[in-house]
């Protein structure tokens, strides 16, 4: 019997990289052919020693150190690989880190590097949304993985399902309300991260056609008004007054920096729903190619809503 192939996993106890491992070690087809390593800064963290115990190869490794990366990667197949700028809300730094991450896998030789990105939006609005660091800081990386020519796959996940109940969805006194500083028409495309193996599968399994292309990770798209009605077929008793609100942009700021956010993250995180206003969240494009070559059932929002804890106890 040959050797499993390795897929290695970055960000293996995060929500991105958790979900890929937990596919692969699962799957009952993947896990015969696969064998999965997960990359975590602290191999003695209780979430590390979990997924030991769940059958994968854990090691340690320092995005910031290119040596640890090789090593880490060192016989790989496939990568998978995430960074997270809202740790330290440093563009330069993520791009920095991503790069770690290409030029090891290029010099370890990966055949298959599943990059989590997303577009660069100063370019897409020219120049109008110049401070979706978190967005042009993945597409950066993209872009030299590219120039580099590391045989890759471009990732790209939508918003966040589980930001919405208990987040921008909250009980405002007897009433449910999602708010958002944007047009209650404005398309949202919405993914669980749960789902993020069931993506990731999809890829590995469609190598050949979805080398060098970018991969949509969302169900649906649905505006925030459909939110709302979402919710309202969901839960009809506290539906009955729930509504959208379009937040003004001064009652949208002060809220963000009560919470202690920085000046300059709440302006990014202002200018990310405008581009789903404006520009769109994926620049316009459809979902129905990537979704295409996912055989898995994903979660739709209604089944994510029912689920949801924030709203345990509706009806």
């Amino acid at each position: 019997m040959s050797a499993k192939k390795i897929i290695t996993v970055f960000g293996a106890t995060g929500k991105q990289g958790g979900a890929v491992v937990k596919e692969f070690l699962n799957h009952p087809e993947l896990s015969k052919t696969w064998a999965v390593r997960g990359v975590t800064r602290d191999v003695s963290k209780d979430s590390a020693k979990k997924l030991a115990s769940q059958g994968a190869e854990v090691v340690a490794a320092d995005l910031n150190d290119e040596e640890s990366l090789l090593k880490a990667i060192a016989g790989s197949d496939t990568v998978f690989a995430v960074t997270n700028y809202w740790e330290k809300l440093d563009m330069a730094l993520e791009e920095q880190q991503g790069r770690n991450i290409a030029d090891a896998s290029k010099e370890a030789g990966v055949k298959h590097l599943i990059w989590s990105s997303l577009l660069d939006v100063n370019k897409l609005s020219n120049g109008k949304l110049p401070h979706v660091y978190h967005f042009d800081s993945k597409a950066h990386v993209e872009e030299y993985i590219r120039k580099i020519e590391v045989p890759a796959t471009f990732f790209m996940p939508g918003f966040y399902m589980p930001n919405i109940p208990g987040g921008t969805m909250s009980k405002q006194g007897e009433n449910w309300v999602f708010s958002l500083p944007i047009a209650s028409s404005s398309p949202i495309p919405l993914y669980n991260p749960a789902d993020t193996g069931k993506y990731v599968k999809a890829i590995v399994d469609n190598k050949a056609a979805l080398l060098g292309k970018r991969f949509t990770a969302a169900t649906e798209y649905l505006t925030a008004q459909e939110v709302v009605d979402t919710f309202k077929r969901v839960f009809p008793e506290a539906g009955k007054t729930a509504g959208y609100f379009e937040t003004p942009k001064d009652v949208f700021f002060g809220f963000m920096k009560g919470t202690g956010m920085p000046e300059f993250a709440v302006e990014e995180m202002y200018e990310n729903m405008v581009l789903m206003q404006d520009f769109g969240y994926y620049g316009g494009l459809k979902l129905d190619e990537s979704l295409s070559f996912v055989k898995e059932p994903l979660t739709t929002f209604a089944e994510f809503v029912k689920n949801a804890p924030a709203f345990a106890g509706l009806q």
